[in-house]
């Protein structure tokens, strides 16, 4: 599910949206994809709750960024959807203007810009995505430590953490659970050290099917995949929650700088913060940024809110400008 955010600009182009399209909404949102976190829903909930028409948009955040820059001197969106880090590079390069919807102070810290430049409206953990069935006879782990015992050998999978994002916020979570921080990635080399004893599997690319088949047992991933998995696949697949804690990590939105509609972007940005709103993610089994109370049976879909205590917000700005260093240090000491 996860998408890549550094395509080219010439992939860019091929996803601009018609301008008859454009002339006939209320309002643009870039990156807002029908198959993607059920932003179908979202877009037909604004239509029908506050009778605003925005067309479906399949940019991913490269491309949403790209092109904000280029149209930075006379915007076509009105707000933008994007990965963290892409929407702190989008506000520090000035393309995006604050604006802090109802609900924003109930966003928890880490998860927002201060000023609202950029704000959650979802997010996913990661942690373990494990098909049950395929185990073996081995207990589904509880622990990142868990996953260096013999009996997991051959069994765990995850993306490789020098070229995939989901790969990478995993080694964040191993490095931060044995010690570590943004300055010291030493305990994450030593933990892929030590699981290469164990024959892991590690894939560059997002690897759903590959767990649903029992190709891959364990598979470090974020929940929401986990969760799609046990309530929409045969099979009996769990998420686990390491219980040395992990990491969160967001969907931010933004209203853009100078947009053609910024009162209607606004309308918009409020109503996906709503409690109507965020409930709307949790069909895709991604958390609502807001503590919003939710009915017992979609909440009953994910852990309980005691698990989640253990995963928390990184410095996302500096995870980003130190994740070029860990990679180099990933492929040459333990690939």
């Amino acid at each position: 599910m996860i998408r890549s955010r550094f395509l080219s600009t010439a992939c860019l182009l091929a996803t601009t949206l018609p301008a008859a399209q454009v002339l006939a909404a209320d309002a643009i949102c870039y990156n807002c994809p029908p198959e993607w976190a059920d932003w179908a829903s979202m877009l037909d909930a604004i239509e029908s709750e506050l009778g605003v028409e925005m067309p479906h948009d399949n940019k991913n955040s490269g491309q949403t960024l790209a092109q904000l820059l280029a149209e930075k001197d006379s915007p076509v969106a009105d707000i933008a959807y994007y990965g963290v880090t892409t929407g702190i590079k989008a506000g520090n390069e000035g393309v995006v203007t604050p604006y802090k919807p109802t609900g924003f102070e109930e966003i928890p810290e880490g998860l927002k810009d201060p000023e609202g430049n950029w704000f959650a409206v979802h997010y996913g953990t990661l942690g373990l995505f494990v098909n049950v069935d395929a185990l073996g006879g081995a207990p589904v782990p509880a622990c990142f430590a868990d996953l260096l015992k013999p009996e997991y050998a051959g069994m765990v999978g995850y993306l490789d953490p020098s070229s995939a994002f989901v790969g990478y916020a995993g080694a964040v979570a191993v490095n931060r659970a044995f010690g570590g921080d943004l300055d010291n990635f030493d305990p994450a080399i030593e933990y892929f050290q030590n699981l290469a004893e164990n024959d892991p599997i590690v894939p560059k690319q997002t690897s759903y099917a590959r767990v649903v088949s029992g190709e891959i047992p364990i598979l470090f991933d974020y929940d929401f995949n986990a969760y799609r998995a046990k309530y929409n696949e045969d099979g009996n697949f769990e998420f686990v929650l390491p219980c040395e804690g992990s990491v969160v990590v967001p969907y931010v939105m933004s209203l853009v700088a100078d947009s053609p509609n910024p009162e209607t972007g606004k309308r918009v940005l409020d109503f996906i913060l709503s409690d109507e709103g965020q409930a709307i993610w949790t069909n895709a089994y991604l958390k609502p940024a807001r503590p919003v109370e939710l009915p017992e049976e979609v909440a009953a879909r994910f852990l309980p809110d005691s698990e989640y205590e253990r995963a928390t917000p990184v410095d996302y700005a500096k995870m980003e400008q130190v994740q070029a260093g860990f990679g180099e240090r990933y492929l040459n000491e333990v690939r």
